[in-house]
């Protein structure tokens, strides 16, 4: 995904401030190529995929196999992490190998990759804007009270009970749902590599499908299968949710600036090792969204440097924990939908947040 280009800076000191915090930030180096550490996190992931094939191969216990599913899930979601990072150019200075990159984590994982690109990249444009941001536009969930209110049939149920849901359509969107989008755009659009794109994600279920139930029992494979994705889902869902869901919502008449709207609608988790690790450095959503071609390991340096940046100019800066980035989500959407449930209407926010 070619790094989203921001709009036009119309906030008075808008400009003023994003080019001083781009100076600060270039004065550190953190917009350097990383390709020494992103080849450690390309060898480290393959090498967790092959130990996941071998012990489908060798093993034969179901729970052994339900085990290495779990596992195989974690290497999915690190596998997503270097194809997201590729898209955003952050791990080669030649395109094409950030292209190459692309495309064979397409493969590894079965997404399209044409269409990833292209709905993140709006994403990035316009965070949380009613009408631009795809990751806003859900049919089965609601971001405000006149969306959910809109809603009919089917769609008006789910978002009556969305913050029940919420965590069911987490596992069922990132492993199901992401490749369903995929197939459906692909028949639909123009992909960058028309052929090449079809028969990756295509090969991909080949190889996936051969390899489980030639080696397994029907019942072990469907159960990996079945535990495999859904895990998967949720992992993915887990990670990006807490990135923007839950956040202030705005429209195309709002004139804050690039920076000021970026930080705003983007929430941090506070980080540590094994954080940065599970959340493949989007835990610093915010430094992210700002600089999206900045390498995931400089992202930690880059959030002292943006938080004191914001906090000296009264920015708003939103750092949390883990679990406590659910909970804001899950009670954002529960009192979005509260009048479907015969609830109060949300009282007008004057801080613009959760």
């Amino acid at each position: 995904m070619t790094t989203a280009v921001g709009r036009e800076i119309v906030h008075p000191s808008g400009t003023d401030e994003l080019l001083e915090l781009t100076r600060q930030i270039r004065e550190k180096g953190l917009l350097k190529k990383q390709q020494g550490y992103y080849w450690l996190k390309i060898v480290f992931t393959l090498a967790l995929l092959g130990l996941s094939v071998t012990f489908i191969v060798i093993f034969d216990s179901l729970w052994l196999h339900l085990l290495n599913a779990l596992l195989l899930s974690l290497v999915f979601g690190q596998l997503g992490f270097l194809g997201h990072d590729s898209g955003h150019r952050q791990v080669f200075v030649s395109n094409h190998w950030n292209h190459m990159l692309g495309l064979g984590v397409s493969f590894l994982l079965g997404m399209e990759r044409t269409w990833w690109v292209d709905k993140h990249n709006r994403h990035h444009s316009n965070p949380n804007e009613v009408g631009k941001d795809p990751d806003i536009d859900i049919p089965i969930l609601a971001f405000s009270e006149e969306d959910a209110m809109s809603k009919r049939g089917f769609y008006r149920f789910m978002v009556k009970y969305q913050p029940y849901f919420f965590f069911l359509l987490l596992s069922l969107d990132g492993g199901f749902g992401l490749r369903l989008a995929g197939v459906q755009f692909m028949f639909r659009n123009k992909l960058r590599y028309p052929v090449a794109e079809p028969l990756l994600m295509a090969g991909h279920f080949v190889v996936y499908f051969a390899l489980l139930f030639l080696l397994m029992p029907p019942l072990h494979a469907a159960l990996f299968i079945l535990v495999h994705q859904l895990v998967f889902g949720f992992y993915m869902g887990f990670v990006f949710a807490p990135n923007h869901k839950g956040m202030p919502i705005v429209n195309s008449e709002d004139q804050t600036s690039y920076l000021r709207r970026q930080a705003i609608t983007s929430r941090n988790i506070r980080p540590n090792r094994v954080i940065d690790f599970m959340y493949g450095g989007l835990n610093y959503q915010i430094e992210h969204h700002l600089y999206p071609n900045m390498p995931r390991n400089q992202l930690g340096q880059a959030r002292r440097v943006v938080k004191r940046f914001c906090q000296t100019r009264g920015i708003p800066y939103h750092e949390t924990g883990v679990i406590s980035s659910q909970i804001e989500i899950v009670t954002f959407l529960n009192r979005v939908s509260a009048p479907l449930r015969g609830g109060p209407r949300m009282e007008p926010d004057p801080a613009g947040g959760v």
